[in-house]
């Protein structure tokens, strides 16, 4: 068994992978004709959006936004990156809300948060020595 793919689910599926083309420079690998369905250009395992109605087709109970609250959900996506400082910028000016600014970790790491305007956590960290 290996991890295929994450799927989040969304408001608006093409508006999320713009987010991320945009504020990340990850690029779109398909979204599905329906719009209900997207991915990323992010490696060996892919990132996907869903739309959030696809969950009640999957799941009858369908699944806890993270529009429900304003506290973050206990999940954050990992962008590793060489520059964390220009990247939490650029996902800020791009329309991401700071939850926490770069910060140098005890293990060597730099590491921020950043929240999209579809309220996923991002964690922006550079790679680990």
């Amino acid at each position: 068994m290996k991890f295929g793919y994450t799927i989040i689910y969304v408001p608006d599926v093409s508006q999320a992978l713009d987010y991320f083309n945009r504020a990340f420079g990850l690029s779109t690998k398909m979204l599905h004709e329906t719009g209900l369905y997207g991915e990323l250009e992010t490696g060996q395992t892919t990132l996907a959006f869903a739309a959030e109605m696809l969950a009640y087709m999957n799941y009858p109970k369908g699944h806890l936004s993270p529009h429900s609250s304003d506290v973050p959900l206990g999940i954050e996506i990992a962008l590793v990156c060489d520059d964390v400082p220009a990247a939490h910028a650029k996902a800020l000016a791009e329309g991401g809300t700071e939850l926490a600014p770069p910060q140098d970790k005890p293990w060597g790491q730099v590491v921020s948060y950043v929240q999209t305007p579809e309220r996923i956590v991002v964690e922006l960290c550079t790679p680990v020595k």
